[in-house]
């Protein structure tokens, strides 16, 4: 019997009874579910689907779902995009904290950069690695003109719209200055905006005196880290278990593909082969700005 006891003893020792209790009834071990947000913003391809909140707010919610949770730990990968899904996924993020009374710790991966650190900004504290790209606190707008290609092609341009800025920068007609001045200052309205939550979520964490924080332009982890924008230069794993100890369980937590045919790649609809160029050729461009 006394043989027996120690054996038993050993054995939860080891942690084997203890691994056998579902995570729910074991309240001594932190639980920090993780949540991997990567890829353009509002733009996407057939091989990286878009971040927009209608593809990430299930995922979230999930991750938020548990009781006890230490944090919510959102590993974030991506060269920006629409200012507006950004923004929703932001505040989502905020929102589902703040019901659940669960803090959010971020990690920028290769980039957190224009949109990707607006989203970045949801989190209470931010880590990056010392190669991260952070930053670009600013809007951009790119496209083509191609009046001369059509010319030389012969090709006539017909538009026939009812209002007057109707087709304001339409790449085939000669760009008028007080087009570019009405885009400027519609980018201007929106650079105020994520200014503004920056300033509100980073608080005295900034650099007052740096005039480059809000130009636009990007840095390394640890430049980041001198402007304020992150918290530290540190990975997940290390981080977390530094904050809550050793026995600290990370959940994964990954967006549900449901069952069915559609599940084994069946009634998936064919994809616009036209559309789908564009979107990749915009994708591309996003993460080339940033050496990726």
């Amino acid at each position: 019997m006394a043989a027996s006891s120690t054996y038993l003893k050993r054995m939860d020792s080891n942690g084997f009874f203890n691994n056998l209790i579902p995570l729910r009834f074991r309240k001594s071990v932190p639980v920090v579910n993780h949540v991997t947000l990567s890829g353009a913003i509002g733009i996407g391809t057939p091989m990286r689907p878009a971040l927009t909140l209608k593809s990430v707010n299930q995922v979230l919610e999930r991750a938020f779902k548990r009781k006890g949770l230490s944090a919510v730990a959102i590993s974030i990968n991506s060269p920006g995009g629409s200012p507006v899904q950004s923004a929703l996924i932001h505040a989502r993020i905020r929102e589902l904290s703040d019901e659940k009374k669960v803090p959010v710790i971020v990690f920028c991966e290769d980039v957190a950069a224009s949109g990707g650190y607006w989203l970045a900004c949801a989190g209470d504290e931010i880590y990056a690695d010392e190669s991260s790209v952070v930053g670009s606190i600013g809007v951009i707008s790119a496209g083509f003109g191609f009046v001369d290609a059509i010319r030389k092609l012969g090709v006539e341009r017909r538009v026939h719209t009812s209002g007057e800025n109707k087709s304001i920068l339409d790449p085939f007609k000669p760009e008028r200055p007080e087009d570019v001045e009405h885009l400027l200052s519609l980018q201007a309205d929106i650079h105020d905006a994520f200014k503004t939550l920056v300033k509100s979520r980073r608080g005295a964490r900034l650099r007052p005196d740096d005039p480059e924080l809000f130009s636009g332009a990007f840095w390394s982890g640890r430049q980041a880290l001198a402007r304020g924008l992150v918290d530290g230069i540190g990975h997940l794993h290390q981080v977390l278990k530094a904050r809550f100890g050793d026995k600290l369980v990370i959940r994964p937590v990954q967006q549900s593909q449901g069952w069915g045919l559609k599940k084994l790649g069946f009634g998936i609809e064919v994809p616009d082969i036209a559309e789908n160029t564009m979107d990749t050729l915009e994708t591309r461009a996003l993460w080339s700005r940033f050496g990726l």
